[in-house]
């Protein structure tokens, strides 16, 4: 792990989607962002290329690979200027089907995990409720079991792609919160089908990453087949618990992508703009500022590294996880901000895209987890300081 050579695998990936992503220039990117369209011809030529089912497992029609090999790919969509709008079109693809993965019946594995391999099948994510953000043990989307199937009764928010997706992991409620001995009990993972009768979606207006949507869905008496449960029931908490660490690590890289392409549109600029008779990038007030930058980035880059290698070492990566998000999170708004200050009016203006790459650096800082709530991990599970939150 203390070696810094990259290895010729990780190499061939960063090249292969390099190649692929020049296909896709920020103009590209820009059109879909103002038009809140798909990036459809980006998200097929992915899944021909077979990596949107890298961290699948082969016998699923996987690649197989872990979440260090997962990560460099999203760094690298980020990087190209793609930035949350390329890596949002195929993150939960990627990694949100972890839960499946580890604990699906094979029945349910046969049945999803090669569709989502290949990219026939997108998949959404609902956790969020309008009451329950990072407090997940509150949700009040409710499943009643009958017979062979759930009754499912609620409203999730912010889920990336569900009005063009035909499946979803959903955390609910199975059995209620004042019967249970823990509030994380009685929560379970159900893989529901978002085109059913009951399912109604709305798409969320919002400030940046408009070409992948964000939705609200309600469900009202949705029914759905016990043999598409994840696991146990009542089990579902500890099962999202262990798609969160690498869902951190992925949304780092992408922060880490976001940052690279900030920081390089900057220096572009800055040996290209000549002001009172030189490059303005000879001022150490705009050089100093973007060195910063990319000092900041390569640090949250060897944390990013470091614990997703712990991840598929199989070795405890909370800290780390939550570590890397914030670091990177941090350093790409930062850098993302260096830039539009970099271009002054010009990086207020769409077509230098930078100020498309600062809005979605800033959600970097809100999502999966505010900076916060990651500094309150910290300060309790590592450094053993008291909890600042919740019940006393």
């Amino acid at each position: 792990m203390i070696a810094f050579d990259e290895p010729e695998e990780h190499t061939d990936i960063r090249r292969g989607i390099r190649q692929l992503c020049s296909k896709f220039p920020n103009a590209y990117w820009r059109e879909l962002d103002e038009r809140h369209e798909f990036p459809w011809e980006f998200y097929n030529a992915l899944a021909e290329g077979g990596w949107i089912g890298i961290a699948i497992p082969e016998e699923f029609g996987g690649g197989g690979r872990g979440i260090t090999e997962a990560s460099i790919v999203l760094e690298e969509v980020a990087a190209s200027g793609a930035a949350m709008n390329g890596c949002s079109a195929i993150h939960i693809s990627i990694f949100g089907m972890n839960p499946v993965v580890r604990y699906g019946s094979a029945e349910l594995r046969r049945a999803y995990l090669p569709k989502v391999a290949s990219g026939e099948l997108h998949v959404a994510f609902g956790v969020t409720e309008p009451d329950a953000g990072t407090d997940t043990t509150r949700i009040r989307t409710t499943a009643t079991r009958r017979g062979d199937h759930y009754v499912v009764r609620g409203r999730k928010v912010w889920m990336t792609k569900a009005s063009l997706s035909q499946r979803s992991l959903l955390l609910v409620r199975t059995t209620p919160v004042k019967e249970v001995s823990r509030k994380t009990d009685g929560l379970t993972l159900l893989l529901a089908d978002l085109r059913a009768p009951g399912v109604e979606i709305t798409p969320i207006p919002k400030v940046g990453r408009n070409a992948v949507v964000s939705c609200e869905v309600t469900f009202d008496d949705v029914e759905i087949p016990v043999t598409d449960r994840v696991g146990e029931e009542g089990a579902g908490f500890r099962y999202l618990l262990d798609g969160l660490n690498p869902e951190r690590i992925l949304v780092a890289s992408e922060a880490l992508g976001i940052g690279r392409a900030s920081v390089a549109r900057a220096v572009e600029y800055a040996n290209e703009r000549v002001v009172y008779g030189h490059p303005i990038g000879r001022n150490q007030g705009v050089a100093f500022p973007l060195a910063e930058a990319y000092a900041r980035l390569h640090a949250a880059e060897l944390a990013v590294r470091e614990a997703s290698w712990r991840y598929d070492e199989g070795k405890p990566c909370g800290e780390h996880a939550n570590m890397a998000k914030w670091l990177a999170a941090e350093a790409a708004f930062a850098a993302a901000d260096q830039a539009m200050q970099t271009l002054g009016g010009y990086g207020y203006a769409l077509e230098y895209d930078v100020s498309r790459w600062w809005r979605e650096a800033r959600l970097m800082r809100l999502a999966p987890v505010p900076q916060e709530m990651i500094l309150n991990y910290l300060a309790e599970h590592v450094l053993g300081l008291p909890r600042s939150y919740g019940a006393q």
